[in-house]
């Protein structure tokens, strides 16, 4: 029987319960706070980054240094919000000085990732950079030579399609890089229209086409409000 939203929404929360005291790696012996995820708990659309940063481990929320307001604002520039989207990361916690995640610590936080992405049921992931293109891939190519091309990959027991995206931390120091990302952000309302390879056409559904993807503890309220 397929579990309704609330009784994902419910299973998500004791996945948090058990993330916020999480020891899996030396990072809990540094962070400040887990920084598990946020937003809406039936997302079609979620984005995963790479780590938490100094603000991110500070507030337990991702994405709200400059980064995340350049996120926010190309959600706006597509009709979205991030209350329509779920954001989460890589590692949930913060590596000292901000350096790359090690693989200790990739290999212990993710399958933290995997069981959001099975709880939320996303029909879109973006990868958010290196570290989530090629952890979420499987592959080892660079984000350069992927980014802005659709991929079909199983996810947490799920088929969706996988959108690498270049990291908006990169944007903010590049000013054609940031061109780059809105335009591959551009794709994204016609992807989340594309029927998954394990749905019916919209021919069999009697719907006109969708348009093409582009080519190439207990917490308190505001952690259950995290899930919308």
């Amino acid at each position: 029987m397929t579990a309704t939203v609330d009784q994902r929404r419910e299973k998500l929360v004791e996945v948090y319960n058990e993330a916020v005291v999480c020891e899996r790696c030396p990072l809990s012996a540094t962070r400040n706070q887990v920084v598990f995820g946020a937003g809406n708990a039936d997302a079609d659309l979620m984005f995963v980054g790479e780590a938490p940063g100094a603000e991110e481990d500070r507030q337990g929320l991702p994405f709200v240094g400059r980064a995340g307001g350049l996120l926010t604002q190309l959600l706006e520039e597509i009709g979205l919000s991030r209350g329509d989207v779920f954001i989460a990361n890589v590692l949930m916690c913060r590596p000292p000085g901000n350096r790359d995640p090690a693989p200790l610590e990739i290999e212990s936080c993710h399958p933290y990732l995997y069981e959001k992405i099975r709880l939320i049921q996303p029909r879109v992931v973006c990868t958010l950079g290196n570290f989530a293109t090629k952890l979420l891939t499987g592959s080892p190519t660079g984000i350069t030579r992927v980014r802005g091309t659709p991929q079909v990959h199983d996810l947490g027991g799920r088929t969706v399609f996988l959108l690498p995206l270049l990291h908006p931390a990169a944007a903010l120091r590049t000013p054609a890089m940031a061109e780059t990302l809105r335009a591959d952000f551009g794709t994204l309302p016609a992807l989340l229209a594309q029927p998954l390879p394990d749905e019916p056409g919209p021919q069999e559904a009697g719907g006109e086409d969708p348009p093409e993807p582009a080519a190439a503890g207990v917490p308190d309220a505001d952690q259950l409000g995290l899930f919308g």
